[in-house]
């Protein structure tokens, strides 16, 4: 898991509006980076949902929202239509920024280990660096906390 501290590592991956994100893209503004298994299940539409319905609390705090999975940007399009994300969902196949955030290995699933995408969000200030880390994240109540942390770090 990358540590807090650290400058996010170089990607460019495209999202589900067909534009290229880069850590330069997202310079200049406070950024979350919510890391889910696949779009359209339970627990990954919950949490994409809970971002949705809190999307203007995020955006008066300065921030902006990006998930990312594995999924291709089709199913990525199909799944931010359905569920009218205001936010851009990353589209990350070969685990470019998934494996250097440590958001992919091994995790237990109903009791059985297996290689995949860990659920964990990332804040990134305005300069690119990451401030703070949820290396396993619990869908209920993981927004709320994740404005919390905003407010505190981004006080002058």
């Amino acid at each position: 898991m990358i540590q807090t501290g650290n400058p996010l590592p170089p990607f460019a991956l495209e999202d589900d509006r067909g534009a290229t994100v880069t850590p330069a893209t997202l310079a200049g503004r406070w950024t979350v980076i919510y890391a889910y298994p696949k779009d359209a299940t339970p627990g990954c539409t919950t949490e994409a949902c809970d971002f949705r319905d809190n999307w203007a609390r995020v955006q008066a705090a300065g921030a902006q929202v990006y998930g990312i999975s594995r999924d291709s940007v089709a199913s990525h399009q199909k799944f931010a239509a359905k569920q009218a994300l205001p936010f851009p969902l990353l589209s990350d196949p070969d685990k470019a920024l998934l494996a250097p955030l440590g958001a992919f290995g091994r995790k237990v699933m109903y009791g059985k280990e297996m290689e995949g995408i860990i659920r964990s969000t990332f804040l990134v200030d305005p300069t690119g660096v990451v401030r703070h880390v949820w290396p396993k994240v619990s869908v209920k109540g993981h927004v709320e906390a994740v404005l919390a942390k905003l407010a505190e770090l981004s006080r002058p």
